[in-house]
């Protein structure tokens, strides 16, 4: 079956699992993980957790608010609790906040488990610091990463769950990546990105309509950030109260501009960032991204000034495709993907017929599972 672009949104719920809910989720998502890692394999329960149809399928079975922003976050914390590296041959890193910021010494200890060299090491963190970066600066939706989960085999093979809050909205938004999907980090790498809501404008530098735009963006920076501050609003301060711009005292009379002004500014700070960035020259778009302090700002600065200047529009389409699990009901924003819905609920049912659980567990999490076939 190809690959498919998926992405959901979730409302925003305050408040925590309760323990003995917990419990249950960890008990029953053990149970699910040994059972398909029994008749597939490591890849195939990457894949499968990688799918974002899978996932929220999962997250109402092991008995969580099916669209609630918290399923993202706490069933990876039930995963990270349920699966043990050296008895599974994967390990969850990360987690929400400040559990994010140890993924990559969870990495490093992930690699001492399953005998990874240290150069598999090092690209392992690279992907993971690459994937948060590009979801935080090249996807630009509104939504602030908090939760960053990096699902690593005994192979080399990854996924990544990460998820965004929107503050103003109160909506959160899951990205989902699989390493063997990813051709490049820059173009289209998501397995999936999901959202209940649609936002009218978003900038996204990994479509490849915005091929042009990338390139152009590290031609920009490659010859000499310094002629791009003529772009940009002058906003330096004036001296004192009394004193008046040019161009607001005389109303009648303006002269016509030479180049067009981007209604946004760059700090001295961020131009500093930008010399450094084209003291390196950086060879392709991945490359200027990785550089340090390549955030969302620069990166949309350059983008606006490609188009300005060059006409290289970059996508400004929401890559947000599906509305929680497997589409909305009524078909909005879009339909139901049977097929795919069919799959995701028969596989999660050999999974809990297998597992290794008490007969009520059992029996609970499939009168779950039959409520999401009969909720269609």
């Amino acid at each position: 079956m190809p690959s498919q672009r998926k992405v959901v949104n979730l409302p925003l719920h305050g408040g925590h699992a309760p323990k003995w809910l917990f419990h249950r989720m960890v008990k029953l998502t053990r149970g699910i993980t040994e059972t398909l890692l029994y008749e597939y394999d490591t890849a195939e329960f990457l894949r499968r957790i990688s799918d974002p149809y899978w996932f929220q399928a999962l997250s109402c079975v092991i008995g969580f608010d099916w669209h609630s922003s918290g399923t993202t976050t706490t069933t990876c914390g039930a995963m990270k609790m349920a699966i043990d590296p050296q008895e599974h041959g994967i390990i969850v890193a990360g987690g929400k906040g400040r559990a994010s910021r140890k993924t990559p010494s969870d990495i490093e200890r992930a690699g001492d488990i399953f005998s990874l060299s240290s150069a598999k090491i090092d690209e392992l963190v690279y992907a993971s610091k690459i994937s948060a970066k590009i979801d935080n600066s090249c996807i630009q939706d509104g939504y602030q990463l908090y939760h960053h989960s990096f699902l690593l085999d005994e192979k080399g093979d990854w996924a990544v769950i990460q998820q965004g809050m929107n503050d103003e909205n109160r909506y959160a938004r899951r990205y989902h990546w699989l390493s063997e999907e990813v051709a490049e980090y820059v173009e289209e790498p998501h397995q999936g990105i999901c959202c209940d809501k649609i936002e009218a404008e978003s900038l996204n530098m990994t479509a490849s309509e915005s091929e042009d735009s990338r390139k152009i963006s590290v031609d920009l920076l490659c010859d000499n950030p310094e002629h791009l501050r003529k772009y940009f609003k002058d906003k330096t301060p004036l001296k004192s109260e009394s004193q008046t711009r040019l161009d607001e005292y005389v109303t009648e009379f303006k002269m016509p501009r030479h180049h067009p002004v981007l209604d946004m500014d760059l700090s001295d700070r961020e131009f500093e960032v930008l010399k450094k960035a084209y003291e390196l020259q950086p060879s392709n778009y991945e490359d200027m991204l990785s550089l340090e302090g390549m955030g969302p700002k620069k990166i949309r600065a350059l983008a606006l000034i490609s188009d300005l200047v060059y006409g290289s529009s970059p996508s400004w389409k929401d890559p947000v495709k599906y509305s929680f699990t497997h589409g909305g009901k009524d078909g909005y924003p879009y339909p139901v993907d049977r097929e795919v819905y069919d799959h995701s609920i028969q596989t999660l049912k050999e999974a809990l017929e297998g597992a290794k659980l008490g007969r009520k567990d059992k029996y609970n999490a499939i009168r779950r599972l039959e409520g999401l076939i009969n909720g269609r």
